[in-house]
């Protein structure tokens, strides 16, 4: 055993022997004793071979024991104890060797060294198991760097020679690329040297890097992946620097070659050029010369594409469908530059080489997509090239630039302008580039001449629908252009009637289909907005009639589930249907379909595979964005929207104006996708930094979104249905993301933010649940706006913040917390209120992530820059809205109590709007404007509001269900009622005619349309309930006329005779309780007058004359109002007798019914003929058992010669009659009719009747009885007349053809009569002949009074006059008027 020991420990290496002592504590000299020791060692036999292994595999143990040694030694002794280092010691004892042996062998020691070394690494490199490995193995990796090592310790003890070194290494073998950076590591053998010093390195040096970049090191080996990286970045820095960089060219060559085949190995190459890597052994200088130099090899190589290539292929070189390489090695090589260095730089290389198109396309796509500047730059480029293409006639130049805007479009609206803008704005005006000059002219459209056989269709459209500018005597230039283009276009079965309605003409790709879906998508938007047809899509039916039945009918039609409630798209088809230009056979099979499809339960269509890529592609640019790879991330944008243009392309059915439940199965994933991914990216942004700080990533993706319109409207169709039907799931990452998502469309949506306003009208806010939702979504969209503005001025701020959302915070914030009511000391208007002035963005974006939103809305509120935003014009609520706004809330789900409510509503129209100025949406402190807001308010139609007046209760006090009409009406009541005490202390303001004239300005004008009078009746009935609500009082002024108190009312009895009477039924009576009210405040206002019956008596009798209507109205529902007024006098004047007018009315109606009861004849009351013939026709119309009754009367009112009295009582009838004629369902018009022949029978020897029918004539002036009826009714009476006529007896007919005038009035009445046929406004009843009868008759009734009557009957003119309104409308009454006219006459007639 010990002799084995002994064994042992003489095979124990020479460090473990070193590492042995080191336990002792060594002396000054025992380095010197040491070195004399190891020498005497290596004299006995010692093999130089094995001591260089024993070198590259030190004792662990005896590292550590020396190491331990080191740490307990002090600063005295580190001199000796570097000398007594093993590995120094080692060194030490190699050289000597060496030496040693050189001269026994009596050769240099350089070689002996170098010889030793060679054998080791042949030894070291030998080991490789697999031939074709490019690279060490780890093991190997840490024997050759220890051999480094030792070489560093022999080359410092001038024993070894690294040029010999790498003399014989070179003339031996083929040059490792890992073994040579590892010498340039350890500075024994620079990499310089070797690229300079070898001739043949352009031989060998391109092999050895490509092989390089071709291995792929195996998964388990990280080490042995970043050493690869960092030997080419080494070598390709050094080449970068050295005389021999064009060494790199054959690289770049040899990318652009497998580029497109050998992803891995490409993108190992492209790490190589980053700046950052290769970039720190390499002056700036020369690293710009490099990158320059690559730029135009890329734009150079292989230039076998020309321009019409270019022009035919242009549309396959964007950044999502050019390969991912090419654009990261454009994007490497663009880096250290700016935009205006690269395109300085492109520029030169146009002008200078024949250039690959292909490539330099790319890099202008990928410059546009990874630098948002570069928009600008390339537009200030491309109008340097036209000016200097039409300033020289450089054709080059001008097919550069027009190369250079399609690629730029090609991109997308959100990256550079589209190729339609582009072009009008350069050549569209008198401006344009072209415009100098007729050769200039010539010049454009010879090169756009020259174009058209390689032109993409959607170019040549552009060129047609938007031609550049001409001169009017050049036309015929431009004509020539259009007809070649347009032959081209049918050559390519591209047929100009095709072309879209509304179609965007620069987009590529587009088929015919797509086009007539956004067609399709635009007409039912722009008629939802309007109520009418567009008139493109009008004209296209007329003039473009094979595009419109064969490719816009078909997908308008395109069959489908009818919704349960019709929506814009099924009123759009009927209303077409109505216009007839859908015809009936393909609107049949059309409703066929839809009918047979509802039935059918279908099943839902599959996405498909592309569904998938963009869900991947989505969640790839979530993880960019979280890694902070910005360039990377906006392209990945590039090719999401690529991937959505083919799982989306626009051919589906047009997705219109509709719930989000009706979108295609495939839209609404693909949206869920879209705004999923959009809230994910936006917290994983914000997680670092606030929105101001973030790159443009937002913008980007929004804007991806406006390129595909389709797409675009099912987005904005389901976050309109989340508002509605899903807010309260809805959580705070949600919510955040969606805010965001609606900042960002304000700030991309061009012109007026249309979508932006849809979507926050989609934003409710008529309910508890509602308003919360609101609050929280608008503050987070105002919060995310203001940050990202927060550098901007406030004008700029319009660019980031939702106007809508920003005014349902101005509407919430104060309605929810009273604390935001108070305005704070020292601040007047509408300023800045302090407390948080100077809290930055990030701090304001932070509070909407917390945990109590209501401390975030205060927050907010408080901002200095929300309160700026105010002072906008487009950012004020104003008052209108805010009635607006506040009649939407549900009271029975209302967040505030009606207490609460009432306080509310008085703060905010007494204390907020009623002092602000009016330019700031307030009214100036002029309480007028407050009742007028308030009024307009109260009487808005249903149709704008969305509710019902017909189902509203208008008690103040009511609460419960229904709007806040009713409390808005109270404040109206408030404020009428203060300026009425103000009225009784002598102020008088006149506010029941300012009310009256409110009204009068709300429905004038009308256009005459049954819609217009719809409207108006609407408006009427809703201000009569108004009306009802208010002291009726006010409508009568009391003045002072001749020192006494008098009632003045003119502008009620206007209001009553040019409003009233229009929106009155045809009977011609107001409401009983308008009637009533209104005569009460006569009364009222009487009483405030020295003698109120007699001015009671005095305005009546100028009602008589000026305002028919309230006195036939009062003596038709006298039975019932005539208590209610007694009443009211007697509280009133106590003791005074009733108004002599009043008992007047009161005495005709009791002998009107005396005469139904018993015809024998009693005295006539006194009053006015319009009160004696409203009675006697309210007496009499009720039945049919008095008739005899009537022939007696009227016998005995003739003989006392009450004419009168019977005219007014014949119109009175034919009232009833024309009410009858226009009521399908009524079944009494034979009694009316009977009434009227009755009375005509009558006056049939009377010319006054005749008079009383032709009123409407502008010549002559109208009797007071006719201001009873609207003038529809007016209109209409010819149309009555005629009917009674035709039908009395021919006795009848003789006698009336005496009475001057009759045929006259005949003949008009029939012309009037069939301008109504004409104009379809004729009444039609079941009961009545078909109106082509009532006109035939009529007519052959009027020829025969005509061929009747003596030429003497009429004076020339009137004959004249009837032929020349007859001539146009019934040429056969004209050609018997003109027999008269032809007819000779004595001369004095």
């Amino acid at each position: 055993m010990s002799l084995q020991a002994r064994r042992g420990s003489q095979k124990r290496p020479f460090c473990s022997l070193l590492a042995g002592h080191g336990l002792k504590k060594p002396k000054p000299d025992d380095g010197e004793r040491l070195q004399e020791a190891a020498v005497q060692l290596l004299e006995q036999n010692q093999n130089l071979y094995s001591l260089f292994q024993e070198l590259q595999n030190p004792d662990p143990c005896g590292m550590i024991c020396f190491q331990n040694m080191e740490q307990n030694r002090n600063p005295e002794q580190n001199q000796a104890a570097s000398d007594a280092d093993p590995l120094n010691v080692a060194g030490l004892l190699v050289g000597s060797e060496l030496r040693r042996q050189a001269d026994r062998r009596g050769v240099s020691v350089g070689a002996v060294s170098v010889k030793t070394m060679l054998d080791r690494l042949e030894e070291i490199a030998g080991r490789r198991e697999d031939k074709l490995r490019q690279m060490f193995t780890s093991s190997q990796r840490v024997q050759l760097q220890v051999l480094l090592e030792a070489s560093k310790l022999l080359l410092c003890q001038g024993v070894f020679c690294p040029r010999l070194l790498w003399a014989e290494y070179r003339r031996d073998q083929h040059p490792d690329l890992e073994l040579l950076y590892f010498l340039h590591l350890y500075n024994i053998l620079t990499l310089d040297y070797i690229i300079e010093s070898d001739d043949a390195v352009a031989s060998w040096l391109p092999g050895q890097l490509k092989a390089l970049c071709c291995w792929t090191p195996p998964q388990e080996e990280e080490e042995t992946r970043q050493v690869q990286q960092e030997v080419l970045s080494t070598v390709v820095g050094v080449l970068v620097a050295s005389p021999r960089s064009s060494v790199l060219d054959e690289l770049l060559h040899w990318f652009l070659d497998i580029e497109e085949e050998r992803d891995e190995a490409a993108e190992r190459w492209i790490q190589t050029l980053d700046a950052s890597l290769c970039g720190g052994s390499v002056s700036p200088e020369a690293l710009q010369r490099f990158f320059a130099h690559c730029l135009t090899q890329i734009f150079t190589w292989n230039p076998q594409l020309t321009v019409s290539d270019a022009v035919t292929s242009q549309n396959d070189w964007t950044v999502a469908k050019a390969g991912r390489c090419l654009t990261s090695l454009c994007c490497k090589l663009a880096v250290i530059f700016s935009v205006e260095q690269l395109l300085h730089h492109l520029q030169q290389v146009l002008e200078t080489h024949e250039v690959n198109w292909k490539h330099v396309l790319v890099f202008v796509s990928t410059l546009l997509v990874y630098d948002q500047s570069a928009q600008s730059s390339l537009s200030e480029l491309l109008c340097r090239l036209l000016s200097s293409a039409f300033g020289g006639y450089d054709l080059e130049k001008l097919i550069t630039a027009f190369l250079l805007a399609r690629q730029g479009a090609l991109e997308g609206a959100g990256v550079f302008p589209s190729y339609t803008d582009w072009f009008k704005m350069s050549f569209g005006g008198r401006s344009g580039f072209h415009a100098g000059s007729k050769k200039s002219l010539v010049f454009l459209l010879k090169f756009l001449s020259d174009l058209v056989p390689f032109e993409p269709p959607q170019y040549l459209k552009v060129h047609i629908l938007h031609p550049p500018f001409v001169p009017p005597k050049l036309r015929s230039l431009l004509m020539e252009y259009v007809t070649l283009a347009k032959t081209r276009l049918a050559d390519l079965q591209e047929s100009v009637e095709d072309m879209g309605l509304y179609e965007d003409v620069s987009a590529a790709g587009a088929s015919l289909q797509s086009q007539a879906a956004q067609d399709v998508e635009k007409a039912v938007c722009l008629f939802e907005s309007s109520g009418r047809i567009p008139a493109t899509v009008m004209e296209a039916s007329i003039f473009r009639r094979p595009y419109f039945l064969t490719r816009f009918l078909p997908v308008l039609l395109k069959p489908r589930a009818f919704p349960l409630k019709a929506d814009a798209q099924m009123n759009f088809i009927e209303a077409l249907k109505q216009a007839e230009k859908i015809p009936a056979a393909q609107y049949s099979q059309y409703v066929e379909s839809c009918q047979k499809q509802r039935q059918q339960s279908g099943s839902p269509r599959r996405s498909g595979a592309p569904l998938a890529v963009l869900q991947e592609q989505l969640q790839e640019f979530t993880k960019l964005l979280a890694a902070g790879r910005d360039p990377e991330s906006l392209a990945q944008l590039s090719r999401i929207s690529h991937t959505l243009s083919v799982v989306c392309p626009g051919s589906d059915d047009p997705v219109g104006p509709a719930a989000a439940s009706s979108l295609p199965e495939l839209h609404l994933k693909v949206v869920d996708l879209i705004l999923q991914s959009f809230c994910q990216s936006l917290l994983v942004a914000s997680r670092g930094n606030p929105p101001n700080r973030q790159n443009l990533w937002g913008s980007r993706f929004v804007c991806m979104l406006l390129d595909n319109r389709q797409l675009l409207s099912s987005v904005i169709h389901r976050l309109k249905d989340l508002f509605h039907q899903q807010a309260a799931s809805l959580k705070p990452a949600h919510i955040l993301g969606l805010a965001a998502f609606i900042s960002h469309l304000q700030a991309a949506q061009p012109g007026p933010a249309l979508v932006e306003e849809a979507l926050g009208s989609a934003v409710l806010t008529g309910s508890r649940t509602s308003m919360l939702f609101s609050v929280r979504l608008a503050v987070a969209a105002v919060s995310y706006g203001l940050c990202r503005g927060h550098s901007a001025s406030p004008q700029r701020l319009q660019d980031f913040v939702p106007r809508s959302l920003y005014k349902k915070l101005l509407y919430l914030v104060p309605r929810l917390f009273p604390e935001a009511r108070i305005r704070p000391e020292g601040q007047g208007g509408d300023g800045p209120t302090g407390g948080h002035l100077g809290d930055g963005p990030a701090l304001l974006w932070s509070f909407t992530d917390g945990t109590s939103w209501i401390k975030t809305v205060l927050h907010l509120w408080r901002h200095a820059s929300f309160q700026q935003l105010q002072q906008l014009q487009l950012y004020q609520l104003c008052f209108s809205e805010w009635l607006h706004e506040e009649l939407r809330v549900q009271r029975n789900s209302d967040v505030l109590s009606d207490a609460e409510r009432q306080e509310y509503q008085q703060w905010a129209c007494w204390e907020l709007y009623l002092p602000r100025p009016e330019e700031q949406g307030g009214c100036g402190g002029d309480p007028r404007a407050l009742c007028s807001h308030l009024l307009t308010a109260v009487m808005e139609p249903p149709s704008s509001r969305e509710m019902n007046l017909e189902n509203l209760d208008f008690s103040p006090g009511l609460s419960g269900t229904g709007t806040c009409l009713p409390d808005l009406l109270s404040r109206l009541q408030e404020l009428v009622y203060e300026a009425e005490v103000g009225e009784l202390r002598g102020r008088r303001g006149g506010l029941g005619d300012f009310l009256l004239q409110v009204v009068s300005e709300k429905c004038s004008p009308s256009s005459g349309s049954i819609s217009s009078r719809l409207s108006l009746e609407r408006t009427m009935e809703a201000w009569n309930r108004v009306l009802l609500a208010l002291p009726p009082v006010m409508f009568f002024k009391i003045k002072a006329v001749a020192g006494r108190s008098v009632v003045d009312c003119s502008q009620l009895l206007q209001h009553i005779t040019h409003l009233q009477r229009k929106a009155c039924p045809p009977a011609g009576v107001l409401p009983c309780v308008v009637t009533v009210h209104l005569l009460k405040g006569l009364l009222f206002a009487a009483g405030h007058c020295g003698r109120p019956a007699a001015e009671v008596d005095r305005v009546w009798s100028l009602m008589s004359a000026s305002c028919p209507l309230l006195l036939v109205s009062a003596v038709r529902w006298w039975q019932q109002i005539s208590p209610v007024l007694a009443s009211l006098w007697t509280r009133l004047q106590d003791g005074e007798p009733f108004p002599e007018q009043l008992q007047l009315l009161s005495a005709c109606r009791l002998w009107a019914c005396s005469l139904r009861a018993d015809p024998v004849l009693v005295q006539i009351p006194p009053g006015p003929v319009l009160v004696q013939a409203a009675s006697l026709h309210g007496a009499f119309r009720s039945g049919a058992e008095h008739q005899q009754n009537f022939r007696e009367v009227l016998d005995r009112l003739r003989e006392v010669e009450n004419q009168q009295v019977l005219v007014s009582l014949l119109f009175l009838f034919v009232m009833d009659f024309l009410s009858e004629l226009l009521d399908p369902q009524e079944k009494s018009s034979e009694r009316s009719k009977w009434f009227c022949s009755e009375l005509l029978a009558v006056l049939v020897n009377s010319a006054d009747w005749l008079l009383l029918f032709r009123s409407n004539e502008p010549d002559l002036e109208p009797d007071p009885v006719t201001l009873m009826v609207s003038d529809d009714c007016s209109r209409l009476m010819p149309w009555a007349i005629c009917s009674l006529l035709q039908q009395q007896s021919a006795a009848f007919h003789q006698r009336a053809l005496r009475v001057p005038g009759f045929l006259y009035s005949t003949t008009l009445w029939y012309l009037a009569a069939l301008q109504l046929f004409l104009d379809g406004e004729a009444p039609a009843s079941a009961r009545q002949a078909e109106p082509t009868r009532v006109l035939d008759r009529t007519k052959q009734f009027v020829l025969s009074l005509i061929r009747q009557a003596p030429a003497a009957a009429l004076s020339c003119s009137q004959w004249r006059q009837l032929e020349t309104r007859s001539a146009d409308l019934d040429p056969e009454l004209a050609a018997t008027l003109s027999l008269h006219l032809d007819h000779p006459r004595v001369g004095f007639l």
